[in-house]
């Protein structure tokens, strides 16, 4: 049990950062719009994240313009593919080279420069509770802020009327425009709003796990997040259990090789992704029809109202 309380606690951690990309992106695909450049958004994130605490001395101030720096980046990507009806895969795999180009000459300068970010802020109380405590409270506030996010999200996209709105979008977005839903506005919206929660996964990484900078500091992170989306099958709750494995299959894979193990080391950091691999081997090989049997109908697929079916 000693044990394990700081490997889940590290896990939780860890997996806070993809958590937030993982919850932004599944309310962008719930809009039906697809956006692989969450790597690229996430680095541009951590830049901003970083720079603006540096300069300001105050960390809320630095998620505040990572979550800025997130959405203006995805602008691009949505009037591409909102407006003008642009190929989603294609758009989203320039805004990752974009993000990942971007970060990295803004960033030049700073390689290796520390930060006083945010730290532990262990909640009275429920920090004291026996194993739940030192496993779920005695953490940053962003990870609080995550789980509260992860709730509400539950609860906005399954019992209220602007998640089914939401939702109706994404799978017959020519239906929710005859019902009066205006498809080209919640599509922007949720997409900026998507980009704004990867741009804050990309800031923890910067502001709070490690307070600093460091190029490519994602790691493929983003690639997670989209990953995750389809493990936990566009929700809310299973994406936040889909992350938190992540977390702690890198937590462990850190704990074995501080204790020495033979185990080559480039061996140990690729188990986190070959886990991820495999996941989505399973659920595709479970599913029988296709990895994206539950995906929003009309994800991916662009809408024009004058266009016949």
């Amino acid at each position: 049990m000693e044990i394990l309380v700081p490997i889940l606690a590290a896990a939780v951690r860890s997996g806070t950062p993809v958590l937030y990309a993982t919850l932004g992106e599944i309310l962008t695909e719930r809009a039906g719009i697809m956006n692989l450049g969450l790597e690229g958004v996430m680095l541009v994130g951590a830049y901003a994240g970083f720079s603006v605490t540096k300069s300001t001395g105050n960390p809320w101030l630095g998620l505040l313009a990572a979550a800025l720096a997130g959405a203006l980046l995805v602008t691009v990507h949505a009037f591409a593919c909102i407006h003008l009806g642009a190929n989603q895969v294609v758009s989203g795999l320039a805004l990752t080279l974009c993000g990942t180009g971007l970060s990295s000459l803004l960033g030049r300068a700073s390689i290796g420069e520390t930060i006083r970010g945010l730290g532990p802020l262990p909640l009275p109380g429920l920090s004291q509770i026996p194993f739940l405590g030192p496993v779920f409270f005695r953490h940053d506030p962003l990870v609080y802020v995550s789980y509260l996010l992860t709730a509400c999200l539950c609860w906005f996209l399954f019992s209220t009327r602007s998640g089914l709105n939401l939702r109706a979008v994404g799978e017959n977005p020519r239906a929710a425009d005859a019902m009066g839903l205006p498809v080209a506005r919640i599509r922007y919206l949720y997409t900026l709003l998507g980009g704004a929660l990867a741009g804050l996964g990309g800031a923890y990484l910067s502001v709070v796990y490690t307070q600093m900078w460091v190029e490519g500091m994602t790691a493929g992170r983003g690639w997670i997040a989209l990953a995750l989306v389809i493990f936990g099958i566009w929700h809310p709750l299973r994406a936040a259990l889909g992350s938190y494995l992540f977390g702690g299959v890198e937590a462990l894979q850190l704990r074995i090789q501080a204790a020495g193990s033979s185990v080559p080391a480039p061996l140990l950091l690729m188990l986190p992704y070959l886990l991820t691999i495999l996941v989505l081997l399973f659920i595709s090989l479970r599913k029988g029809k296709g990895i994206l049997l539950g995906a929003p109908a009309a994800l991916g697929v662009p809408y024009r109202r004058e266009e016949r079916e």
